[in-house]
C-alpha cells in the first residue's frame, strides 16, 4: 500500500473522529472515556488552524481511507510554555505495524523545527510500549514518570512524559 502524508482538510474529519473514538472505546493512547462529536472535532480542527498548529495524515492512495494521523499543540497555556509542544498521533488499527506513527512523527518533527519550536513532549500510557520505543529511536529522552494520574476502564493509569529537544 502506497500512504500520502497531507495536511488534514475539513472533509477529513469524519474519518479522523472514527479512529479517535476507537481508541477512546477501546485503548488506552487516550484516557477521554467519552466519544467526541463531529462538531467536537470542528472545533479542535479550527483552534489548530487559528493557533497555526499542524494535522496531518496519513491517506492510503488507492482507496483514500485515513490510516492515521497526527497533530501538535500547546503543552500548556502559560506565555512561558510557548516554544514548547505536546503532540499526539492516532493509527488505525487496520494500518497498524506499517510504519505510519513514525512517518508520521517525522513529519511532525520536521514542522516544529520550521515553526522553530524548541521541545516536542510526549505523554503516553506507561503499558504503550511500542510507542516508547518509537520515540527513543526518534531521540525522544524520559523525563518523567506520573504514578496513577488517570483512569481508563477502571484501573489506575501511569503516564510516561518524554521529550525531544529541537534546536
Amino acid at each position: 500500500m502506497d500512504f500520502q502524508i497531507r495536511p488534514a482538510q475539513t472533509h477529513d474529519l469524519e474519518q479522523i473522529l472514527d479512529i479517535y473514538n476507537a481508541e477512546v472505546l477501546n485503548g488506552t493512547a487516550t484516557w477521554n472515556d467519552r466519544e467526541k462529536s463531529l462538531d467536537d472535532f470542528h472545533h479542535w480542527f479550527n483552534t489548530l488552524i487559528t493557533q497555526q498548529f499542524p494535522l496531518f495524515i496519513a491517506e492510503d492512495v488507492e482507496s483514500k481511507k485515513i490510516a492515521g494521523y497526527a497533530d501538535y499543540s500547546s503543552f500548556r497555556q502559560i506565555h512561558g510554555f510557548k516554544h514548547t509542544v505536546e503532540h499526539s498521533v492516532f493509527i488505525h488499527p487496520d494500518f497498524a505495524r506499517r510504519g505510519l506513527g513514525k512517518t508520521l512523527m517525522l513529519k511532525l518533527i520536521e514542522h516544529a523545527k520550521q515553526k522553530h519550536i524548541h521541545v516536542m513532549v510526549a505523554a503516553i500510557d506507561h503499558e504503550n510500549k511500542a510507542s516508547i520505543v518509537l520515540h527513543e529511536k526518534l531521540g525522544f529522552k524520559q523525563s518523567g514518570y506520573m504514578p496513577e494520574v488517570g483512569q481508563k476502564f477502571g484501573q489506575w493509569r501511569d503516564l510516561v512524559l518524554m521529550q525531544l529537544i529541537l534546536d
